[in-house]
């Protein structure tokens, strides 16, 4: 099945939810010279095709949060079901495979360093088919999807999206309520949800649950997203590299790294390599430039191993089809539930 692309007005509209997940179609209005019912109309032809969707996961604080990367070995003929297990397991924020160095690259939040030992020496032990795996702890979380952009939007546009974000954002002194599990999980399915959608979803008085979700939100406890389907975009390749980064050069690698528009992703990790990092490109070409350009910029930078993902079948939470379109099934992260405790 050949994936649907986006149109122009659909970038420019995914890169203003990519600043400011939660904005009000009257605010985007202003921005992207449209009314809010075209926004509105646009936005539910996206996320009903699965191209696009805002989910939402923990805010890692201190050592509230593990996030860890893990590689995963199958035995021939079992990758289908492990995949299917690992997919449905909650710890699990998402399941990339791999074209070589590892069959499966698994991202995993846990609450703490027990709960990730046993997820990976006990429970994927008993999943038969898992041959080996290789765990590498994040240290720093240094960017994420988060802070990937699609580059749609001019500099005026982009100015007037930070500043709704930063009012809808964080406050200071405001704490997530005790009770908002129900609302947390909501939020992981639709990011977007108002609190009339969360309140008949939740079975909750609307009023109740607009105060819980200003709350929530203004705590800045949970991390809001949009997504898109990656092979639909203008970049539908990704690659993970595994890298040994000096101490003394690893805070101008970051750095540097920060500066590169295809960078979803970068940690300093635990172990031989200490540093991990993703990016979404346009075509093998583009990928070999950039790997070039590494090589000349950092050149203590050492790359141990690089592999291409050919799929992904969970991206935070969201179960994915083989073309990468959101399916609408959720599998919210266990970590949510560390958010109000």
């Amino acid at each position: 099945m050949h994936t649907p692309g986006f149109q122009e007005a659909d970038l420019a509209l995914l890169h203003s939810l990519q600043i400011a997940p939660r904005v009000t179609w009257t605010d985007l209005s202003r921005v992207l010279d449209a009314t809010p019912t075209a926004l509105a109309a646009r936005w539910h032809r996206l996320r009903s095709s699965g191209l696009a969707w805002v989910t939402s996961y923990p805010e890692a604080r201190g050592d509230d949060l593990v996030t860890s990367l893990v590689e995963v070995d199958v035995a021939p003929g079992h990758r289908a079901e492990v995949v299917r297990l690992l997919c449905r397991d909650p710890r699990t924020i998402s399941v990339e495979e791999s074209a070589r160095g590892r069959d499966l690259l698994l991202t995993v939040l846990t609450p703490d360093l027990p709960s990730l030992t046993r997820f990976v020496l006990d429970d994927m032990a008993g999943i038969a088919g898992i041959e080996r795996q290789r765990t590498h702890l994040a240290t720093a979380v240094h960017s994420d999807g988060t802070n990937w952009r699609l580059d749609a939007l001019d500099r005026d546009q982009q100015a007037v999206c930070e500043q709704l974000a930063a009012a809808a954002g964080p406050q200071p002194g405001v704490t997530p309520p005790r009770d908002a599990e129900a609302l947390i999980d909501a939020l992981a399915r639709d990011g977007r949800a108002s609190a009339a959608d969360l309140a008949r979803q939740i079975g909750r008085p609307e009023a109740t649950v607009r105060r819980q979700l200003s709350r929530l939100v203004g705590s800045g406890a949970l991390r809001f997203r949009c997504e898109v389907a990656q092979l639909a975009s203008r970049w539908p390749i990704s690659c993970t590299w595994v890298a040994r980064v000096p101490a003394a050069e690893r805070e101008r690698t970051v750095t540097a790294l920060g500066t590169l528009p295809e960078l979803r992703l970068c940690i300093s990790t635990t172990g031989d390599t200490n540093l991990m990092f993703t990016v979404w490109v346009r075509s093998l070409q583009h990928l070999m430039r950039l790997e070039q350009l590494l090589g000349e910029r950092l050149p203590w930078l050492g790359i141990v191993d690089n592999a291409i993902t050919l799929r992904t079948s969970k991206r935070i939470g969201w179960l994915l089809d083989d073309n990468g379109l959101a399916t609408g099934e959720v599998v919210p992260s266990s970590a949510l539930a560390s958010v109000v405790r």
